[in-house]
């Protein structure tokens, strides 16, 4: 639908994003849309801080825990879906909040991202096997040597994104970050208003603390130990923040208290990387995290202007 207007609720891990999602819905009859790389996983709702159940019932939702832990999500797959259920959404009458904390899946979405030729089996299996060979760090050097910028947004630990970075300029020639600029021909002509959560990186750090206090005290040890059982400890659900640090210390690596000193380090740096990505929006209109109000009466006011 051309012109149909879409909100972007975007922000830092920790920033009460739902919460302000959920006053958008409640007061202007939103539906909530996934745009968090994490939240897409089944059985790990918890250690990705997906909406609760209780949430989830306030308004519909959708794209938060329906893909299995061992698959591999692609930002342009991942636009595909998601464009979909915007207009699903539209045509019900209600307004589609795009809501998460992964700067490249707004962009696909969005449209600033152009298709990446499928990467044949053969280069995705000789990736792989060096990595097992080499190992996160050294995989993570050679990602840095043909594109820096990918190697400075990916942690050394996330395979699935530092092996795909890697495929992708093997199988193209061109950097993941040179496809990155490429627009896509098939965007959608949304009327788009841009929400974000602004917080400086030591002001979230102790929220990010007392969340995770929070995720282990409700079941993200359990979450992962189940997940091990049926699954690789490399599975792409289990690479992001949280999974490895879990990982090591259900192996024995590490005592409980190490793991959450590893994972909130993991946190406050991957907090910082989105800040610095999402600084750089164009068309962002900037707000406290605790200021739902202000929130819903800046987006109703858009929607009455007709404009963004």
């Amino acid at each position: 639908m051309a012109g149909a207007k879409v909100v972007c609720l975007l922000g830092a891990t920790g920033t009460g994003k739902t919460g302000a999602a959920l006053a958008l819905a409640d007061a202007l009859g939103g539906a909530v849309v996934n745009v968090d790389s994490r939240q897409v996983y089944a059985g790990l709702a918890v250690l990705t801080a997906q909406p609760t159940p209780g949430e989830q019932v306030r308004c519909p939702h959708f794209l938060y825990g329906d893909t299995p832990i061992d698959y591999v999500v692609t930002a342009g797959s991942y636009a595909k879906r998601a464009r979909f259920v915007v207009q699903s959404v539209l045509e019900r009458g209600l307004l589609p909040l795009l809501v998460g904390g992964t700067g490249l899946y707004f962009r696909a979405i969005l449209g600033g991202l152009a298709p990446i030729p499928q990467i044949a089996a053969d280069i995705r299996e000789v990736v792989a096997r060096d990595y097992d060979t080499l190992g996160p760090e050294a995989m993570h050097a050679r990602l840095a040597a043909v594109d820096a910028d990918a190697a400075a947004r990916i942690a050394p630990a996330d395979r699935q994104r530092v092996t795909r970075a890697l495929e992708v300029e093997k199988a193209t020639g061109r950097t993941l970050t040179w496809w990155h600029t490429q627009p896509d021909p098939d965007a959608p002509a949304w009327n788009v208003c841009k929400i974000g959560l602004e917080t400086d990186l030591d002001a979230l750090t102790p929220r990010l603390a007392a969340r995770i206090e929070a995720m282990v005290r409700d079941g993200a040890v359990e979450e992962v130990r189940a997940a091990l059982a049926r699954y690789p400890i490399d599975a792409p659900g289990l690479s992001g923040i949280g999974g490895p640090e879990l990982v090591a210390h259900l192996r024995g690596a590490c005592d409980l208290e190490a793991a959450k000193a590893a994972w909130l380090t993991s946190t406050r740096a991957y907090a910082k990387r989105q800040l610095t990505w999402f600084r750089k929006e164009p068309g962002v209109r900037w707000f406290s995290p605790d200021d739902a109000a202000g929130i819903v009466r800046a987006v109703a006011a858009w929607r009455g202007e007709g404009g963004a």
